[in-house]
């Protein structure tokens, strides 16, 4: 069904330096204004922040600082973007916490005044937790049958996923899947390594700067060494190493690393 509108409707998001309003900035944005007779129109842009993009953000979004050197900044492009968002609403997923905020921030830190009064705010995020929750509350009406009292106290919580995941295995051992290859298994099993596998199996780091490759070894997630051996990195450019524990990674990723880096050595003894 075609959606019924007024006024032209703009769906957008933004990648971002991080997740503080008043001090990140916008790395790239992407608005599409669909119109009430159902034309369509795209605008995307990368923008030069103008302070460095941590790398734990450019890890999550894969936007880094050589990225958008040459980008123009917000100031530039701000009041060619207030013409084409004017007399729109506006749509997103999670919109309301942060996209509309850091956007409104942008505009004014840049002298432009934009403002959502006189618009209507769209945010499928929320329709979609309304219609649709995933909490643990959800789960455990969905897999067990019971509503969760005390919700949100620990030990009420914490029982509840004990029931919970009690259940899915029941529910689910032995239905077979497909995974990313059109391979046929059943990934649900009575067995904590089985389920292991399915959930965490491929984490190196919590942050993602490294996973596990088809052979189960390490491997980069980020940047230019993405998807080569992290130990043939540290081998072939030794410097990378020091680059990488000097830099703003968590120290979760540096102690991987350094883990990574020990055992390559004891295993050339």
């Amino acid at each position: 069904m075609n959606l019924y509108l007024k006024k032209p409707l703009v769906f957008f998001d933004l990648e971002t330096t991080g997740t503080n309003i008043a001090k990140d900035r916008i790395v790239e944005y992407s608005f599409l204004k669909v119109m009430p007779n159902g034309t369509q129109t795209t605008k995307t842009q990368k923008i030069n922040p103008e302070i460095p993009i941590p790398m734990y953000t450019s890890v999550i979004h894969g936007i880094y600082d050589e990225d958008i050197k040459d980008a123009p900044t917000f100031k530039q492009v701000a009041k060619e973007l207030a013409v084409f968002l004017e007399g729109a609403d506006l749509a997103g997923f999670n919109i309301i916490k942060f996209d509309v905020p850091m956007l409104v921030e942008e505009f004014l830190r840049n002298g432009v005044d934009f403002s959502v009064n006189n618009r209507r705010l769209i945010d499928a995020q929320k329709i979609f937790h309304l219609m649709e929750p995933r909490n643990l509350s959800a789960a455990y009406k969905f897999y067990c049958g019971k509503n969760l009292e005390d919700a949100h106290t620990a030990e009420a919580d914490t029982r509840a996923t004990f029931e919970v995941l009690q259940a899915q295995v029941e529910r689910y051992q032995g239905i077979v899947v497909k995974d990313k290859s059109g391979k046929e298994y059943d990934p649900v099993k009575n067995d904590m390594e089985a389920l292991h596998q399915i959930t965490a199996e491929k984490i190196v780091d919590f942050a993602g700067t490294m996973v596990l490759n088809d052979k189960g070894i390490e491997v980069f997630n980020i940047g230019k060494h993405k998807g080569k051996l992290v130990t043939d990195v540290l081998k072939q450019e030794p410097n990378y190493y020091d680059w990488f524990q000097k830099a703003d990674f968590p120290l979760d990723s540096k102690r991987k690393l350094t883990e990574i880096r020990l055992r390559s050595f004891n295993n050339k003894g």
